[in-house]
C-alpha cells in the first residue's frame, strides 16, 4: 500500500493516531471561530476531547481576543502533536 499511511504497522498507528488527535483539535478551532452552539452535544464532545488533548498547553498565551487565544493554545499543541507523531513514525519506518 503506497501513500501517507503505506508504512510498518507501528509507524502507520502512530501517523493516524495522531493525525485524529490534530484532527479533532483542529476542528475545534473551526468549531470555535465559526461560533458553534456550546450547547450542541457534537461540539460539546469536541471541546471536552480537544481540552483534553491540550491540556498541557492551556493558557500558555492569553491575547485579548478570544479566537486568537483558541487558535494558539489548540493550535500549537496539534502542530506539536504532528510533527512529533510524524517524526517518531518516521524513525520506526
Amino acid at each position: 500500500m503506497a501513500g501517507r499511511y503505506g508504512s510498518a504497522g507501528a509507524a502507520r498507528s502512530i501517523m493516524v493516531v495522531t493525525d485524529v488527535v490534530a484532527g479533532i483539535l483542529g476542528l475545534w478551532i473551526v468549531l470555535y471561530v465559526l461560533d458553534a452552539n456550546p450547547s450542541n452535544d457534537f461540539a460539546h464532545w469536541v471541546h471536552s476531547a480537544a481540552d483534553w488533548l491540550s491540556a498541557w498547553a492551556h493558557d500558555l498565551f492569553t491575547p485579548s481576543e478570544g479566537w486568537l487565544r483558541t487558535l494558539f493554545n489548540y493550535g500549537i499543541p496539534a502542530v506539536l502533536y504532528l510533527f512529533v507523531g510524524h517524526t517518531l513514525a518516521g524513525r520506526l519506518k
